[in-house]
């Protein structure tokens, strides 16, 4: 079992970064790296408290019982957040996607809103844009797209998605393993 990266879904399913996860349990965002990849492993009592701020029983975060496989996502199972200062809010549409090889979120831009900065990775990006306008910074380069064209990049640059549009931009988009 992966306990660094079941840590690490739980964290963002919450909506945490790992300096926030670190302030609500008192340790350091570089011991939390460390957790999340495995390189170190947390006593019993960190442990227990990383999982009450997560909102995980022990139980729950060991529970590996084979299940058939699940096709069909609905809404409620969808789970958001919300940046105001940035404004945006991602919809993860399927529960525990960052423990797949792809990730699909739905993501909302309010105008001038702008999705967080990603560092240079080896995750392939696809976006189709459902209204709006926006525009992905991708290293030296700025790319525009409009509702009803798609997107797709190698994220081998740091790069950043922006509305670029008078009003709401709205994009379905999806990335491999290491983009979100």
């Amino acid at each position: 079992m992966q306990i660094g990266k079941k840590i690490k879904n739980l964290r963002l399913k919450k909506g945490l970064t790992q300096e926030e996860l670190g302030e609500r349990t008192d340790l350091s965002k570089g011991y939390i790296s460390q957790l999340e990849r495995d390189l170190s492993s947390p006593s019993l009592e960190t442990f227990f408290h990383i999982l009450e701020v997560l909102g995980c029983t022990p139980n729950s975060f060991f529970n590996e019982e084979e299940r058939e496989q699940k096709v069909v996502y609905s809404e409620e199972e969808q789970t958001g957040f919300t940046d105001e200062e940035r404004g945006y809010h991602i919809q993860w549409l399927v529960p525990e996607s960052n423990e797949k090889e792809m990730e699909p979120i739905h993501l909302l831009l309010q105008e001038k809103g702008e999705f967080k900065k990603f560092e240079p990775s080896l995750s392939e990006t696809f976006a189709y844009v459902l209204r709006g306008r926006i525009a992905v910074r991708l290293g030296k380069h700025v790319y525009h797209a409009k509702a009803g064209e798609a997107i797709y990049f190698h994220a081998s640059d740091e790069h950043q998605i922006v509305n670029d549009d008078t009003g709401p931009s709205e994009l379905l988009l999806v990335a491999t393993e290491s983009y979100l």
